[in-house]
């Protein structure tokens, strides 16, 4: 494959999206989250957080404490796309956001999500 066949194939896929988690392995604190492009945030918030620049200020303060070594940034769930969908999938999402909220709550009441 040449350059440009593979710069096509690369715009033509779907992004994975669904519900990923970001862990402080020191303190056990989250924060959960869900997108349409799990890696595109992943890296955003990686960025963010080395810069100074995330709007979660405890995240940040305990990234910058402890360093990033001391997250682990997890996907726990993808939501597949519906052929039949019209691109839409935030609602969708959000439920799926829901369950894990449910399934993780003492982690998540104890975590970055709150406030």
């Amino acid at each position: 494959m040449d350059r440009k066949e593979l710069k096509n194939k690369y715009k033509a896929t779907t992004p994975a999206m669904g519900i990923y988690q970001i862990r402080n392995t020191t303190n056990g604190r989250i924060f959960l989250g869900n997108s349409v492009n799990l890696h595109g945030i992943i890296n955003r918030t990686r960025f963010q957080l080395k810069n100074g620049l995330h709007q979660n200020e405890q995240m940040q303060r305990d990234f910058l404490d402890v360093g990033e070594a001391n997250f682990a940034f997890e996907i726990l769930d993808t939501l597949e796309p519906k052929e039949d969908a019209k691109g839409d999938c935030a609602e969708e999402l959000d439920m799926l956001e829901d369950l894990w909220l449910e399934r993780l709550r003492a982690a998540v009441e104890k975590g970055y999500n709150r406030g």
